[in-house]
């Protein structure tokens, strides 16, 4: 626990210095107004009761009124100053989160569903419970204050109610510690039915799923399910409340008894002569002074432990090991020369999970087009992560030029790598931007994002743009009655948007490897011998590993290697592989009489489907 509070303490005072430190200060004499308050009142009623001289009595009026015009500033002083404190400690936490995240080197967190789950939640209370920690341990020592002042008078009237008043507070902070943490332990209970509620909700929301849910009539189901998940959430937050209003309404009974037993005492002993009108005034005033602050610091008290309860999630995120061993010390990362070799590769996602690759054993030579084919599920996009290392080998190992690839620092292996990705990414940037990620540098040399446009085949649309390479490809970020300025963001076609992803990769020209997961799987037939035209080119004398479904944009690969069910059962060039009759000349065949349909009149027809989307 106390780490927890010092790394909240930590995170507030590096991104808000002045603020906590003036927001201190104003806490801790605001802690103390109470008590000079009441004893200020009594003062001036005994000294009305004694005829007390004027001056005096104006004197204490005066700092009466000092007291409420300093108790009426500070809180709004104190709101802005914790104002600042959140809106500093969001940036600062958001962006060690996000630095933490960026370090894994692998996907296998981001396929892990309690881990989501986790970082789901760090990313909604790291901005606010180190905040939250920090106010509630000033609000601890503020009212601490409080009741130390007004215990204190109350000692000096009657210890025995001073025990009475102090033990009746001790429930009530039990108790709510015992509520914050069954609300901490809620919230991670509903994560699943929350991110399932989130998944459907986007579902009904995005342009993605649009078309399928109208057409298929499937928004009233996706809704129904979506209410469904709405209402389990909802059903465990309500025990909780439930729970929260029985105990609540319990401990302020028994506030209530305690300040009307000690009402009925102090009038008894006024009257018996033991007590003066002003120390009647100080009981009344110490009791309820008493009795608030209790309530307060339980709330406090709770309220921080809930905040130090929800903070593990996000020190969790920001703590966690690598999700891939990294050695003490890197090795150096040769060029390529002689290629990259799979030794006896064996992998699957998780033991629960079936094997993805079975004992691969292949080399892919320096300089060399190797094509990877198969169909679906037979493990070659599997193998591509295997080689960016987003993922290691259960068994085996992949060693560039001889060295593992568990001994090289993943960073600088994906320095040499240039991918384009079958399930690649749409940006909401500009053109220039979506190209120019692919290599930070280029966004300073246009030059280099032109000529990676053209090779894609993409330059003459992104120039004929409302803005060029400038302009917004997207329609997020503006209201509604921008919607039909082309001006402030377009919307390219799937194809185009293949282009440029393609585009991206063009810009790593010079890196040892290139790998093409499906690129034009979301082309007609046109573009598509364009782009291999153009690759052909691009492949040239480069090491490149090449994925395709469409076996015709295969057939001039130096090598290729047939996987099925996680195997190479077939390896050779073109001509070799059909001269074998085997799976590829299968596959090649099979895929080939689509080409050579024929209409009612013999006129051969070209059919072709499209990939992605």
């Amino acid at each position: 626990m106390s780490a927890r509070i010092r790394l909240a303490c930590v995170l507030t005072a590096r991104a808000a210095p002045r603020a906590l430190m003036f927001c201190t200060v104003l806490t801790l004499a605001y802690g103390a107004l109470p008590v000079a308050g009441a004893w200020l009142t009594k003062t001036l009623l005994d000294g009305l009761l004694a005829g007390a001289d004027f001056a005096h009595l104006v004197e204490l009026g005066a700092g009466l009124a000092g007291v409420g015009v300093v108790a009426a500033l500070t809180p709004h002083l104190t709101q802005y100053l914790r104002a600042e404190m959140g809106r500093e400690v969001g940036l600062l936490a958001q962006d060690r989160l996000f630095a933490s995240v960026e370090r894994f080197t692998g996907l296998g967190r981001f396929e892990d569903p309690h881990f989501l789950d986790r970082m789901r939640l760090a990313q909604q209370v790291g901005g606010t419970s180190p905040n939250q920690v920090v106010e509630s341990t000033l609000g601890i020592v503020c009212t601490s204050i409080t009741i130390a002042g007004f215990l204190g008078s109350l000692l000096v009237l009657s210890p025995l109610m001073t025990a009475l008043v102090l033990l009746a507070g001790l429930p009530t902070l039990l108790a709510e510690i015992a509520l914050s943490r069954r609300r901490a332990r809620m919230f991670w209970d509903i994560g699943p039915a929350q991110r399932r509620e989130i998944f459907y909700s986007q579902l009904l929301s995005s342009i993605q799923a649009a078309k399928e849910v109208r057409l298929f009539g499937t928004g009233a189901f996706l809704r129904g399910r979506m209410q469904s998940e709405r209402r389990a959430s909802q059903a465990t937050k309500r025990a909780v409340d439930r729970r929260e209003v029985v105990v609540q309404a319990a401990l302020a009974g028994l506030a209530a008894a305690v300040f009307g037993g000690g009402l009925l005492w102090a009038v008894s002993a006024a009257r018996a002569g033991a007590l003066t009108v002003g120390d009647v005034t100080m009981f009344v005033a110490a009791v309820a002074g008493v009795q608030a602050a209790l309530a307060t610091l339980a709330g406090e008290v709770a309220r921080s432990h809930q905040a130090l309860l929800m903070l593990d999630h996000y020190i969790a995120v920001t703590t966690a090991g690598p999700d891939l061993p990294l050695p003490g010390e890197f090795r150096k990362l040769p060029v390529l020369r002689r290629g990259i070799e799979l030794r006896d590769v064996w992998f699957r996602y998780s033991p629960d999970h079936p094997w993805i690759l079975r004992g691969v054993d292949l080399h892919i030579p320096h300089g060399a087009a190797l094509a990877l084919v198969g169909l679906n599920g037979a493990g070659k996009s599997t193998l591509v992560k295997l080689l960016c290392r987003f993922y290691d080998p259960e068994r085996g190992a992949i060693l560039w030029d001889g060295i593992d690839l568990r001994d090289i620092d993943p960073v600088e292996l994906r320095r040499r790598i240039g991918a384009v990705f079958q399930d690649y990414m749409d940006y909401d940037m500009t053109a220039a931007e979506n190209i120019g990620l692919g290599d930070l540098e280029s966004l300073q040399d246009p030059e280099r994002i032109h000529t990676a446009a053209r090779r894609a085949g993409i330059h003459y649309k992104l120039a004929e743009l409302p803005h060029g390479y400038d302009t917004l490809l997207s329609r997020m970020f503006f209201m509604e009655a921008d919607k039909d300025n082309p001006v402030t963001g377009v919307m390219l076609s799937d194809g185009q948007w293949q282009r440029l992803a393609l585009a991206r990769a063009f810009l790593r020209a010079g890196r040892d490897l290139m790998i093409l997961d499906e690129p034009s799987a979301g082309l007609d037939a046109e573009a598509e011998h364009e782009i291999h035209a153009s690759l052909g080119t691009f492949r040239d004398g480069r090491t490149s590993l090449l994925i395709s479904h469409r076996l015709g944009a295969v057939r001039e690969a130096d090598l290729i290697v047939v996987l099925q069910d996680g195997r190479i059962v077939e390896r050779g060039d073109h001509t070799a592989l059909m001269a074998a009759d085997g799976e590829y000349a299968r596959l090649f065949t099979l895929q080939g009489s689509g080409y050579r349909a024929t209409s009612e009149d013999g006129t051969p027809q070209a059919t072709q489907a499209t990939g992605r989307r």
